[in-house]
């Protein structure tokens, strides 16, 4: 009898210590230093959240989590969301991840956006909302009156950044969090007061750095470039500005612009209408915004792009030598083309 039930113990020892080994080593399936869980609205009762590690390749014990999940009351406590389950998770770390809604932060990063619909699709693949129901979003004055805009200025609250939220926040806090942090932008470094000193509103900033961000990457050729413009509109002007010509077309692989887009009936055609386009045209880099209040004073009114395609451009203040620099530039870019048409014909 002695060793009957001193067999029993130990059997029980052997089992108690393969449960302890199965719930406090690692449970994970996969190979990556992480992954995330996402569990949708709608589906938090059990069969749905086992059926959804099973997809996601999560673990390969659901059997015992699922045992262990109900003795520790997790199916009525769990929230849809998404929850970041590192390589080395044992089956405890994970149960209490999922039982006491330890959602991962999600970071939305914002960097150049040139349509709206690139804005829909970088939130549609990091949140649940998806990109048809931002798309709904953006094109609704009604939805965006509460921020100042409409469907045409919508990206001048977007400021190029980082921004943090949890995997199901709704598309409205999100918006909230971008205008709380684009009020910000401007009330710092007085970007105000210093738009109201050149006689702009910041949304008028915003549009005209987004027509230099697309100009040119050197900062130094961008301040000129922006000078260049505030002394256009200052003398009613016509802006003239390639890069609205791409955004009017929406061919952002343009390398030259020809006379025929010129006819463009777009209100983003720039040679066609006076005075800023009615939106931006991507979102500028904060530094390029302080680039455009920072503008020096000038005389320019004209520039074109070196011949030596370095990317710099020729600021000239009347129009018989830009006519000059642009010949220059157009004779250099016809060899280029040709050589690469010839490259492209010895290839085949």
């Amino acid at each position: 009898m002695k060793k009957i039930i001193r067999c029993f113990f130990i059997f029980l020892i052997i089992v108690c210590g393969f449960f302890a080994w199965m719930i406090f080593s690692k449970a994970t399936s996969f190979n990556e230093s992480k992954k995330y869980l996402v569990i949708e609205e709608g589906k938090t009762g059990k069969a749905s959240v086992i059926e959804a590690m099973q997809q996601q390749g999560i673990t390969s014990h659901t059997t015992l989590f699922s045992l262990i999940g109900s003795g520790i009351g997790l199916w009525n406590k769990i929230k849809p969301g998404k929850f970041e389950i590192k390589k080395d998770d044992n089956l405890l770390t994970i149960l209490k991840t999922l039982k006491n809604n330890r959602q991962a932060q999600i970071n939305l990063v914002i960097n150049k956006l040139r349509i709206k619909e690139d804005l829909a699709k970088l939130i549609g693949k990091n949140f649940s909302t998806d990109s048809v129901s931002v798309m709904n979003f953006l094109n609704n004055n009604d939805s965006l009156k509460n921020y100042n805009i409409d469907t045409s200025t919508v990206f001048t609250i977007i400021i190029p950044d980082t921004y943090t939220f949890y995997w199901n926040t709704p598309l409205r806090k999100i918006f909230n969090k971008l205008y709380d942090a684009s009020i910000n932008f401007w009330n710092k470094n007085n970007r105000t007061q210093q738009a109201a000193a050149i006689n702009f509103t910041p949304q008028e900033v915003y549009i005209l750095a987004s027509i230099v961000e697309e100009e040119t990457n050197h900062n130094d050729d961008r301040a000129k470039i922006a000078s260049v413009y505030i002394n256009r509109l200052n003398n009613s002007m016509a802006l003239q500005a390639c890069p609205t010509i791409k955004y009017a077309m929406k061919d952002f692989s343009l390398t030259r612009i020809y006379e025929k887009y010129l006819t463009n009936p777009s209100p983003y055609n720039t040679y066609k209408k006076k005075g800023l386009p009615p939106g931006p045209i991507c979102t500028p880099a904060p530094k390029c915004i302080d680039i455009v209040l920072n503008a020096p004073k000038t005389d320019y009114l004209f520039f074109v792009a070196k011949a030596d395609f370095s990317g710099y451009h020729h600021f000239s203040t009347n129009f018989a030598e830009h006519s000059k620099y642009a010949k220059e530039y157009q004779k250099a870019l016809d060899e280029y083309m040709a050589r690469k048409q010839q490259n492209a014909e010895e290839e085949k």
